[in-house]
């Protein structure tokens, strides 16, 4: 094994140690838990209230937080050596459903799909033996951007897979999930476009009519100003 390669194995152990006391809870990635509320996942990562981002409000209230953790240890000049680049929260009605773990290709380097397995496995216990879900279940709505599946784990609750894509260079990505909680979320989101493209119409008949309201109060305005000083 390569010195990049144990190296960056090493990272991936390290990042992932937080969670090895509790090892094989599947409902958690670090210290972040399925079903935490927005709130709780603002305050672990410092994400303000404005960059939560409002996906839908009907049926159900769907939001997602994006956060990117420093590249830089707390209190220290030295670069940070956690691989994780990038972290998506989405929720459903102010339950955490899917963590999307994207990990940065500095820190990745080398590592084979053997590799990530391996260190995954220390803290979610042994794989499915089959990569293909059951049919229905843990099939993640953000699966077909994620590239091609390296490895499952799941229980009755909660599906976790492991993803690998060369579309572009090699990017790893693990996701998360409460399969309940995310099956409710996809419902809800198809809902809410079916109740977006049956308003759309009537928003758009209302926005036409704002529209011509502001004109004829700028027209009015205008006239009111003009008039007086007019000369023929």
């Amino acid at each position: 094994m390569t010195p990049a390669r144990a190296a960056a194995i090493a990272a991936l152990g390290i990042g992932l140690s937080v969670q090895v006391a509790s090892a094989q809870d599947l409902s958690r990635y670090r210290t972040f838990a399925l079903g935490s509320t927005v709130a709780s996942v603002q305050a672990t990562t410092g994400v303000a209230s404005s960059s939560v981002k409002t996906l839908h409000q009907r049926p159900a209230l769907l939001q997602d937080i994006e956060w990117r953790p420093s590249r830089w240890s707390t209190g220290s000049v030295a670069a940070s050596t956690d691989p994780v680049e990038e972290m998506r929260f989405s929720f459903y009605d102010d339950q955490l459903f899917r963590i999307v773990i994207t990990y940065g290709h500095e820190r990745t380097t080398g590592l084979t799909e053997a590799d990530m397995t391996e260190a995954l496995s220390a803290v979610y216990g042994r794989p499915l033996a089959a990569a293909k879900p059951a049919a229905g279940r843990g099939v993640s709505a953000v699966d077909p951007e994620s590239g091609a599946v390296v490895a499952r784990w799941g229980d009755a609750d909660d599906a976790i897979a492991l993803y690998r894509t060369v579309s572009y260079r090699d990017t790893w990505r693990l996701i998360v999930a409460n399969t309940a909680l995310e099956t409710l979320a996809r419902r809800a989101d198809v809902q809410a476009e079916k109740l977006e493209a049956a308003e759309a119409p009537q928003r758009e008949l209302e926005r036409q009519m704002l529209e011509r309201e502001r004109d004829r109060a700028a027209a009015e305005k205008a006239r009111d100003a003009n008039k007086p000083t007019f000369q023929p």
